[in-house]
């Protein structure tokens, strides 16, 4: 079973396998597990690139670079169909992390947060390997970044960590680990 955080291709790609939902099919604990595993890593993967990508369009990304051909790659995957990133002038590089812009505050939180209550669905081990995931991503990012994130990806990771615990909430989750 695959979940992949392309979100752009999910539809059109052949070796996805369909995830089976809790009503329709049992799922054995392994598959679970990968499940759990696969959108903890892979909400760490969109988290990580989506705070690296505002960084490097608000033009304050220092020394840090991506492969092009990845970074194209992974623009395709979660939808951007634009201008490619290196031949932005400074105003549309800067309407892109605009309030409403494709890299976004709000759209980018709202990526990566759907990515993680999609994946979960109403399990509540798959939301809060998907929040770990997230935040993960978003402290890998600010290793790479040596030091504190651009203020857009801090209010990007706090509105995103604030959507999937609403939905936590709202499915009656406590936001707390009670294992602590």
């Amino acid at each position: 079973m695959q979940i992949s955080s392309n979100m752009g291709v999910l539809s059109s790609a052949k070796s996805v396998l369909p995830v089976k939902t809790l009503f329709s099919e049992k799922i054995s604990k392994d598959e679970a597990l990968e499940i759990k595993e696969q959108i903890k890593q892979n909400a760490n993967a969109i988290a990580f690139n989506s705070a690296s990508i505002q960084g490097a369009v608000s033009g304050k990304d220092g020394n840090f670079e991506l492969q092009y051909e990845e970074f194209q790659n992974f623009l395709k995957g979660i939808g951007y169909n634009g201008k490619p990133i290196a031949d932005l002038s400074k105003e549309e590089a800067s309407a892109l992390v605009s309030e409403d812009g494709f890299f976004g505050v709000k759209q980018t939180s709202e990526r990566i947060a759907n990515f993680v209550i999609n994946g979960a669905g109403t399990d509540e081990d798959r939301f809060r390997a998907g929040r770990e995931g997230m935040i993960q991503g978003f402290k890998e990012a600010e290793e790479m970044w040596g030091g504190e994130l651009p203020e857009i990806s801090q209010q990007t990771m706090a509105k995103a960590i604030e959507m999937v615990d609403k939905a936590m909430y709202d499915l009656g989750f406590s936001i707390l680990d009670e294992e602590v």
